[in-house]
């Protein structure tokens, strides 16, 4: 029954799991009292699930004599983030009831992407059942794009793996493995079957400890979702407002670790000739970059307090440091939640938000095949070992290369590859920047709001800048450029260039 159903267009499974989806905050309504809310849910839900069934039910026959293929797979999920937040937008705006539906569908896409950006700033602007609804949304896009990148983007070599070694999994320089010798629909199968309960199961984790620190069971459910998901989506917002205090703060910096390699949570993806998640070039950069970044911002917090009167106690000091370490990790894994120390800090040293640098840190992103955005750690460790080698080359120019330690994750031309697309990515942020100049907006929020879509970091907008932008505040145009960044950053420019390209469809 199972193969039977992936054997369907992977658009139409999708849209049949959100509208199924649909009656869990209706539920929630129901419970809560708010009828108008859950029968907005129920009905979108009930009406969904009836025109999938009949949507199936016509193409069957079809189905059942055209077997599924990497690049119609790699179609479906691009339409279902151009498709989808249509219709999950439909029970948001009839439950919100005082918006447009422009801005449900912005919310929709920023959920599904994993993005996380908000159009409703104030955490009471709109009731629980909805916030509960954007958690789903975002944590549902989260599982989606994990058993992608192993079901469809690896297949492929898309998504970052083409700066692999092997694809993965089983790819090991000869016979293809099991996995790969699959058809696509049983790769989904079996990627579906092995993620999903590992995905299920860490956020039931995160979930008990945030409820052990003390914040409430609704709060610390959307803020478990949101973690794994790396969505940064609050019903709060943010964990300053929260009741979970250092404690709930350090279980979920924890949790972001397995946005910074997939070597965290899955083997399938090709280690190094040393295996294991400490020789995993990914998870050491990361870890770096979360040392380095944050002793940084802590000297700068230091230095402001020096001329300040009364100095610094060592407990501002400890809570200034630990402010910057789980915010960097946060947006290098690109979920945007601040630390209720981060604003301590802040307030202890008098200086501003360092925009640049958080910046900089959603733009490397984290892991490859993770929920994480940006350009990828595994990208940056490729271009870093090309950048060394040259270096070398300057000084020795009759030098041989070696194999160094993790390098053996990275192909030959792996470098190559990288810098073709952190150049497409560029040139994407230039060509939204540019867009969002002209729907009105200056340059400095043109350039955040660009690099905020491209990098799923929602939360950016309302960090990197001086003055928080509101996405409520902007455009039509801007809003639908906006959206489109969002779905670009999460797809990724190359995974676009294969659909376009015509050997990928004679396959």
């Amino acid at each position: 029954m199972a193969a039977r159903i992936l054997r369907f267009p992977l658009i139409l499974i999708v849209a049949g799991l959100a509208a199924a989806m649909m009656f869990l905050p209706a539920i929630d309504a129901a419970m809560r009292g708010n009828s108008q809310v859950g029968r907005a849910f129920f009905y979108c839900g009930g009406l969904g699930l009836a025109a999938v069934v009949c949507l199936g039910l016509a193409i069957a026959n079809r189905v059942a004599s055209r077997a599924p293929s990497d690049v119609r797979n790699l179609a479906s999920l691009l339409l279902a983030y151009l498709i989808l937040p249509f219709f999950l937008a439909l029970p948001f705006y009839l439950g919100v009831r005082n918006t447009t539906f422009l801005n449900a569908w912005l919310e929709m896409v920023s959920s599904l992407t994993t993005t996380g950006a908000s159009m409703f700033d104030t955490p009471g602007r709109i009731k629980e059942s909805l916030h509960l609804w954007r958690a789903l949304v975002g944590w549902g896009g989260g599982l989606l794009i994990w058993i992608s990148a192993s079901a469809v983007l690896a297949p492929m070599s898309l998504g970052g793996f083409e700066v692999t070694a092997r694809a993965e999994p089983g790819q090991d320089g000869a016979a293809p493995g099991r996995f790969a010798r699959a058809r696509p629909e049983r790769r989904l199968a079996i990627a579906t079957r092995t993620l999903a309960p590992v995905y299920a199961g860490l956020t039931l984790v995160l979930w008990i400890a945030l409820m052990m620190a003390g914040e409430r069971s609704f709060v610390a459910l959307i803020h478990a979702m949101s973690t794994l998901a790396t969505s940064g989506i609050s019903a709060t917002g943010g964990f300053h407002n929260g009741a979970a205090g250092f404690w709930g703060e350090a279980a979920v910096f924890v949790f972001f670790i397995f946005a910074l390699s997939r070597l965290t949570f899955s083997s399938d993806t090709v280690a190094t000739t040393r295996p294991g998640l400490v020789n995993d070039p990914e998870f050491r950069l990361g870890l770096l970059i979360a040392a380095v970044v944050p002793l940084i911002l802590f000297l700068r917090h230091w230095i402001g307090v020096i001329d300040l009167d009364g100095g610094a106690s060592p407990g501002e000091a400890l809570h200034a440091l630990w402010g910057a370490v789980f915010t960097v990790l946060s947006f290098l894994s690109t979920t945007g939640f601040e630390s209720a120390d981060w604003q301590s800090a802040r307030a202890w040293s008098g200086l501003g938000t360092p925009g640049l640098i958080l910046i900089g840190l959603v733009m490397v992103g984290g892991g490859v095949a993770t929920t994480a955005g940006g350009v990828k750690l595994l990208r940056v460790f490729a271009l870093y070992l090309h950048a060394r080698r040259e270096i070398e080359r300057l000084v020795h120019p009759s030098s041989v290369g070696r194999a160094s330690a993790g390098g053996g994750r990275i192909r030959r031309q792996g470098a190559y590859v990288a810098w073709i697309f952190f150049m497409l990515f560029a040139l994407s942020l230039c060509a939204l920047t540019v867009a969002l100049s002209l729907a009105g907006l200056n340059f400095e929020t043109a350039l955040i709001v660009a690099l905020s879509g491209l990098s799923s970091t929602g939360p950016l907008i309302l960090s990197a800048a001086e003055v928080p932008i509101r996405l409520v505040e902007l455009g039509p145009g801007a809003k639908i450029i906006y959206g489109g960044a969002m779905v670009l950053g999460r797809v990724e420019t190359l995974a676009i260039l294969a659909l376009l390209s015509p050997a990928a469809w004679r396959v």
